[in-house]
């Protein structure tokens, strides 16, 4: 029985300088169908929106390539789906009671499956309102061990649908080439290409805590800038001069850029770790249902998560790695040996399972669970029957072949050392 492999691999394109303007207009008509499409199928809250993307096509397919008549059909036809498909999602967290609101489309990145662009291994030739665009990839001289090498270039993997963006700094073209094999079920080689890594946030103590026992920067340290920053700007506020309001502005600008290359250098540390230990996804609790944790400074607390978050994102799909999250319910509370959940199982920084008595440091044991879930969720996803079967989750010195049925009857592929409630590493901060 085969199952399918995805790796993305983000390469730069090499597009000629008389071209550049084609794919921004390419651009500009793809998000003008794909925001047309969202206009007409979302009704919340007067009527059910429309989600289904044949019905869509039906509707207002004609319409759109009247309005957009250099675009690729097939273009078209893949701006409606992305807008349906991300009002279906839209639907689900309604349905789960969350708030949401119409998508809206307004950066570069436009979907190309092989009807719209045909894929080397060197290069790619893209659909546009004028005519096709062929751009060279920019390859590393050295390929071996790199994502280019290992997917790109290898000839077991085949380009699948992928997408091209447009990085505005840079002022440069990627492809975010998505890389399919096929693998056969039964085979050990199914285990090395699903394994997750899980992380758990943390307003306090360190920033950041893997299932492997990586402990990374120090969220004590970075709340205590940010406290003394907002002291200095709130005494720089009251002094009032014109000397002191452009300090004002300049301390603001100082602890942004100071935070965010903090951030940056914890995101690189998580990325290294997810490839260390050969993980091919990265776990972390989904941010918008982890609200009721921050309170001193959520503001600054949701945007360090979310900064994080996008920045391993942004590492992790250069590596071929891919970051999902989770519903973060009882992630703190269960206990990751036998499946215990019970509130009164941590304490603080100290978790201690009131079943079987299992002992660690709490946001290790809740890393643990992130990986758990995810990897849970991609068995389940799999759509041969002994698909899951093999999904890991990496620990500190193994791997967990996860089980459909509860936690501690999940197989150790190799045997984990637990040490006790102290940090293998803290990356960043001390």
């Amino acid at each position: 029985m085969a199952w399918e492999v995805t790796r993305t691999v983000r390469v730069r394109l090499d597009v000629p300088a008389d071209r550049r303007s084609d794919l921004h207009a390419t651009n500009s008509k793809f998000q003008y169908c794909a925001n047309r499409t969202a206009d007409w199928a979302w009704r919340y809250p007067d009527e059910d929106c429309v989600t289904s993307k044949s019905e869509a096509e039906a509707a207002i397919y004609d319409d759109l390539r009247e309005e957009t008549d250099d675009l690729h059909a097939n273009l078209v036809q893949k701006a409606i789906k992305r807008a349906t498909d991300d009002i279906d999602n839209c639907v689900d967290r309604l349905a789960d009671g969350e708030t949401t609101s119409k998508p809206e489309y307004d950066t570069f990145s436009i979907v190309y499956d092989k009807r719209a662009a045909t894929y080397y291994r060197d290069k790619v030739s893209l659909a546009t309102v004028n005519r096709r665009v062929e751009c060279e990839y920019d390859l590393p001289n050295d390929p071996a061990g790199t994502p280019h090498g290992k997917y790109l270039l290898n000839e077991d993997y085949d380009f699948a649908t992928s997408t091209v963006h447009y990085d505005s700094d840079a002022d440069e073209f990627y492809l975010h080439a998505a890389m399919e094999r096929e693998l056969d079920a039964s085979s050990p080689e199914k285990a090395e290409d699903s394994r997750v890594l899980g992380v758990d946030c943390n307003v306090d103590d360190h920033i950041a805590v893997s299932s492997t026992g990586r402990f990374v920067g120090n969220a004590d340290y970075l709340n205590h800038q940010r406290r003394e920053f907002e002291k200095r700007r709130a005494s720089l506020q009251q002094t009032g001069t014109r000397s002191a309001h452009l300090t004002y502005h300049r301390v603001g600008d100082r602890f942004g850029r100071w935070s965010a290359d903090y951030l940056h250098r914890c995101s690189k540390e998580i990325v290294s770790e997810a490839e260390r230990h050969g993980c091919t996804h990265i776990a972390f609790e989904d941010l918008e249902q982890i609200r009721e944790r921050i309170s001193d400074g959520k503001k600054f607390q949701q945007w360090a998560f979310r900064a994080l978050q996008e920045q391993v994102a942004y590492k992790a799909e250069e590596q071929g790695i891919v970051v999902e999250k989770v519903d973060p319910s009882y992630t703190s509370q269960q206990c990751s040996k036998c499946g215990c959940t019970l509130e009164e199982n941590r304490d603080g920084q100290h978790f201690a399972c009131l079943d079987c008595s299992y002992s660690v440091h709490a946001d290790y044991n809740a890393a643990k669970n992130v990986a758990r879930k995810l990897t849970l969720k991609l068995q389940r996803g799999q759509k041969s029957p002994a698909g899951g079967a093999f999904c890991q989750y990496a620990l500190k010195s193994g791997i967990m072949t996860v089980n459909a049925t509860d936690v501690s009857s999940d197989t150790p592929v190799s045997a984990e050392r637990e040490s006790t409630g102290k940090p293998t590493a803290s990356a960043v901060g001390s």
